[in-house]
């Protein structure tokens, strides 16, 4: 496993971390806890050292705080997110940011997190949406920033609205921030035009998240794939999208000369090969995605004629309406 440092933090992230979404069973279907804590021990026998979860991802905090406990030795970095208040995702213009992340609001969410897990810390804690207009108003940096000093947090970020990558910039440019997690893939590469650089700038880590499209850049999505009843797929690849997920993946297979198998580590490598990136949390809920996608940080990256190819690939879209 290779590490990278997490922007101007001090501290280094494997670059393969560990999305924890889908071992929570809250819109993920068919996971199960025992299935889950073998492929995060794994995961950590590998190399892994950053986990990424948070308070609406259904059982993952509890399992992922069972498992960094059961690894008491090891330096486990851990990430979890405050929702907003309202629960409305992603956050609409025109709100105060007393209706989303309030201090009081805040400060519980985080300590329920911390009991639901057993941990005595979190070492990035996230706003679960975020917008610009709310960077110098509310009370929302002050809890903090105190629980900074409280030891309770180490680092604070935000996970930037789907598809909205320059709906950051004002806060990183403020330097009140350590880590955005961000939309990143082959299909959606936006971020790489304002919002990393910036973040190279500013010293501030990058995470990215759905680096495979959900599943949609693993090269498994066909036309005809269906999803268990109560599985958030079932939106996200919803109408004709299968089938155009399925037409777009074949044209860059038959670009870059790769076969169906090759997508997924492709897609990675992708992602990868973006200096500002300094982790890609892909969802691994079984042992079998652990070992394919840590395989990945070897160094190898995409060489430039392969990404001025997937450059012609950008699919501008936003399945989520």
């Amino acid at each position: 496993m290779r590490y990278r440092e997490l922007g101007r933090s001090g501290l280094s992230v494997s670059e393969i971390g560990y999305g924890a979404w889908g071992i929570g069973e809250s819109a993920w279907i068919g996971s199960t806890e025992d299935e889950s804590v073998r492929a995060l021990h794994r995961a950590l026998d590998l190399g892994v050292n950053f986990i990424d979860t948070a308070r609406g991802y259904g059982e993952s905090e509890r399992i992922v705080g069972r498992v960094v406990r059961e690894r008491a030795g090891d330096e486990i970095l851990v990430a979890t997110k405050v929702p907003p208040l309202n629960r409305l995702w992603p956050a609409p213009d025109g709100l105060d940011p007393a209706e989303t992340f309030p201090g009081d609001h805040i400060r519980d969410s985080l300590e329920t997190s911390l009991r639901a897990s057993g941990l005595d810390h979190f070492d990035v804690v996230q706003f679960h949406v975020w917008s610009d207009d709310w960077v110098g108003r509310g009370d929302w940096l002050e809890t903090v920033e105190e629980l900074k000093r409280e030891g309770k947090i180490r680092l604070f970020g935000v996970s930037i609205n789907d598809h909205q990558p320059d709906n950051a910039l004002r806060l990183v440019r403020s330097g009140t921030v350590d880590t955005v997690q961000v939309i990143y893939n082959i299909f959606d590469q936006a971020p790489a035009e304002r919002l990393f650089p910036a973040c190279v700038e500013h010293g501030v880590g990058v995470i990215v998240r759905v680096a495979l499209d959900e599943g949609g850049l693993t090269g498994r999505i066909t036309a005809g794939s269906t999803f268990p009843e109560g599985d958030f797929r079932n939106r996200y690849f919803r109408d004709d999208r299968p089938a155009e997920v399925e037409r777009r993946v074949a044209a860059i297979r038959a670009d870059l000369g790769i076969e169906a198998d090759d997508m997924a580590e492709t897609a990675l490598r992708f992602v990868l090969s973006a200096p500002a990136v300094s982790t890609v949390i892909p969802g691994m809920r079984s042992v079998r995605n652990v070992e394919r996608n840590t395989a990945v940080s070897d160094g190898r990256l995409l060489d430039d004629d392969r990404l001025a190819v997937l450059a012609g690939h950008r699919w501008q879209r936003n399945f989520y309406g």
